[in-house]
């Protein structure tokens, strides 16, 4: 079987965020982004989607969250 993942990384000057994905997984997920409703929200997409997800998200968070927000399309 193939195996459908990938890992990304983008870094700018206000965040560096890593994004791992395995398309047949289980529905786990270890998201960390500094982001309360964003971790939420994504754990949910991961689970409900059946798919593994792992993101590691760091930004300017003492200036707001914005940054961090942006960086998902």
């Amino acid at each position: 079987m193939i195996m459908r993942d990938s890992t990304v990384h983008r870094r700018t000057k206000e965040t560096d965020v890593t994004v791992t994905l395995e398309l047949d997984g289980t529905g786990e997920a270890d998201i960390d982004t500094g982001v309360g409703f964003l971790n939420h929200m994504l754990t949910l997409f991961a689970v409900h989607g059946h798919f593994d997800l792992t993101v590691r998200a760091t930004g300017d968070l003492d200036v707001d969250c914005h940054h961090t927000w942006k960086m998902w399309p």
